[in-house]
């Protein structure tokens, strides 16, 4: 039986706080993550994804402080990722609580990294990221280290290099759409979610339900990651953390 299409806050630290972006620039603090969770708690939120954009700009090993903290507060699971790039860092952060780790940039240079996680602590543990981007004359091309590098390679092979090196999801992320809240972009979805055979996430774009609603129907997707959607609210952007109740999410999964 096939589980549930899951709706994900995704949640991005930068310094001591979370802040949202938009085509992954001009970040807006938002407040106190340990906060944040705890109003996701009180929503119930099934899963949270915690990306650090503030050690991926920076080059730094994750902040254990910080991310033990955070998870020691969220009664979810938490995805998380920022920083990594070794084994070892991968052990410290599951031996904090953390349920799932996204792995990109350090993936991006060396694919070895998801190879070894897996094998040591499962596919189901280890996310590869695939950062997105249009090129000007068409066509999609990967970047890493927050959007800063261009890879030359296109989002399906890196997907499936991923899956090859043993991830267990792949999260989708489009720069373009980020922040922007005008929906996510179909046809990239539809071509990552027919190129590989592991479970995708869709991040970027979400403005309302609708857009998640059309994700689920249109594509294979089997998860709605979002920001934008769950931070703010009405026309000017006001920050309110929210998130959809039971029927709201039953509605766009059916």
């Amino acid at each position: 039986m096939t589980s549930p299409r899951r709706i994900v806050p995704c949640l991005l630290l930068s310094g001591s706080g979370l802040v949202k972006t938009r085509r992954f620039s001009a970040p807006q603090y938002l407040g106190d993550a340990v906060n944040a969770v705890r109003i996701f708690n009180d929503c119930e939120a099934d899963e949270l994804i915690l990306l650090d954009i503030h050690v991926c700009r920076r080059a730094m090993a994750p902040r254990y402080e910080l991310i033990a903290e955070i998870v020691s507060e969220a009664f979810m699971p938490v995805c998380y990722g920022g920083g990594v790039t070794s084994v070892e860092q991968v052990r410290t952060l599951f031996r904090l609580g953390v349920e799932k780790v996204a792995i990109c940039s350090s993936a991006m240079e060396n694919p070895g990294i998801v190879r070894e996680s897996s094998r040591a602590f499962g596919s189901q543990s280890i996310v590869g990221v695939v950062e997105v981007r249009k090129k000007l004359f068409g066509g999609f091309e990967c970047h890493y280290q927050a959007g800063r590098k261009k890879s030359r390679l296109d989002p399906v092979t890196v997907a499936r290099n991923f899956e090859a090196a043993g991830a267990g999801e792949i999260l989708v992320n489009n720069i373009d759409r980020d922040g922007e809240m005008t929906g996510y972009d179909i046809d990239l979805m539809v071509s990552v979610c027919e190129a590989v055979n592991i479970p995708v996430i869709a991040c970027g774009g979400a403005g309302k339900m609708d857009h998640i609603r059309e994700l689920f129907e249109k594509t294979e997707t089997r998860a709605a990651a979002a920001g934008s959607l769950f931070v703010f609210h009405g026309p000017h952007r006001g920050v309110l953390i929210n998130y959809p109740t039971p029927a709201e999410i039953k509605a766009v999964q059916n």
